[in-house]
């Protein structure tokens, strides 16, 4: 018999395929980290362990952030907005959230003539974290 599902649940306006994208934020400097999809199970195990789990949708798989490059999400506090299709994860981030070695997936800002450009520096190197085509 599995434990029953947390009130809220019944209020997420879930995807067609069970999901709902989560932004997650730096819970002391509010930086906005990275943007990742959940469903129930990965947000069960968030609540359980108190660090971030999330769906892949590529793999079809919850991952565990963090696993391979030990660069865990302690989570601090779970909100929902007010449309109830969006979960915001407030959040301690040991090293970068980012796979290509940032602090936040969020490094690239567009400048006044349309083109990206690189806003950040990386906190790690990727290539010595992850192996080719491997990726949290």
């Amino acid at each position: 018999m599995s434990a029953p599902e947390p009130d809220f649940f019944a209020t997420i306006r879930w995807t067609p395929d069970g999901l709902v994208p989560a932004i997650v934020q730096d819970a002391e400097t509010s930086e906005i980290l990275m943007m990742a999809w959940m469903d129930r199970e990965a947000i069960l195990r968030t609540l359980a362990t108190g660090q971030t789990h999330f769906y892949s949708r590529s793999r079809r798989k919850i991952w565990h952030k963090g696993e391979t490059s030990g660069h865990l999400q302690h989570v601090e506090s779970l909100w929902v907005d007010c449309d109830a299709d969006v979960l915001l994860i407030k959040a301690r981030q040991v090293g970068g959230a980012c796979h290509e070695g940032y602090r936040s997936c969020f490094f690239r800002r567009v400048d006044r003539e349309g083109r990206l450009e690189v806003a950040a520096t990386p906190v790690f190197e990727a290539e010595s974290v992850y192996r080719r085509g491997e990726r949290e």
